[in-house]
């Protein structure tokens, strides 16, 4: 697969939640062909490594990057103006899986929940369960709304709607669901996936590692995974994910 960076036009990137921005950018030569789970490695100015961030939406035009500010360069990009140019590559990445025929929950947890929009998209009323520490941190919920999805909030403190886990509210709906896709923090996705190993329910979750290339040509996203073998391996997150089955994953 070649590998282009190209100029991406900056229309929208404002803040949505407490230090979380929702960023659009146009080409529509790139922003075609993205799908659900996949992501996008933005040169910030003035920095050598790219910064990864997963599409949250995608149509013919644009993409959208929603991300949270967690260092030097992901403030910087928070500063990037309306009109101005990114240098970014995309669409990187292996994406969901998403079957015809089955009745998807996707599970997103804090920045993780971006992504499960894109994916949601896909099917109809699917169910939609999202985490986040508290009320400041929630974003999203209209837009999940507006594609009427069978959706649920659960906030760490209650300060949003549901005290809970996002695990507890899949315990309740796992009896309804053929398959799970998820994204976010790696001890929510570990538990999610102990739960649908457990039950027999497939399930495809979307890792969140730190990256250099984004292309595999270097190490630093190297993940652990088992094979059918039984054997261990090592995969690049950016290029052999960052979406795998569960049972894969050595968490």
């Amino acid at each position: 697969m070649k590998y282009d960076a190209q100029k991406f036009l900056v229309i929208k990137n404002e803040e949505i939640a407490t230090g979380i921005f929702d960023m659009w950018v146009e080409n529509p030569t790139l922003s075609s062909i993205a799908k659900p789970g996949q992501f996008a490695h933005i040169l910030v100015p003035g920095k050598t490594l790219r910064r990864p961030i997963s599409i949250c939406d995608a149509d013919k035009s644009c993409l959208r990057l929603v991300y949270q500010v967690k260092g030097e360069g992901t403030e910087i990009l928070s500063q990037i103006k309306k009109g101005e140019y990114l240098d970014i590559i995309a669409p990187l990445g292996k994406g969901f899986d998403i079957k015809e025929d089955k009745k998807y929950c996707f599970i997103g947890g804090g920045i993780g929940v971006p992504p499960m929009l894109y994916a949601s998209k896909m099917k109809e009323k699917p169910v939609v369960i999202t985490g986040f520490r508290n009320k400041d941190l929630v974003i999203l919920q209209s837009d999940f709304r507006k594609d009427n999805c069978e959706l649920y909030l659960t906030t760490d403190d209650g300060t949003a709607g549901e005290k809970a886990f996002v695990t507890d509210v899949l315990k309740r709906k796992l009896s309804d669901i053929d398959e799970v896709c998820a994204c976010g923090p790696t001890p929510m996705l570990k538990a999610i996936a102990e739960i649908c190993n457990d039950a027999g329910v497939p399930c495809q979750v979307s890792l969140e590692e730190r990256m250099g290339c984004g292309i595999g040509a270097c190490l630093v996203c190297a993940c652990a995974v088992k094979r059918n073998d039984g054997t261990e391996d090592y995969v690049h997150v950016c290029k052999d994910g960052p979406v795998f089955d569960s049972k894969e994953v050595i968490f």
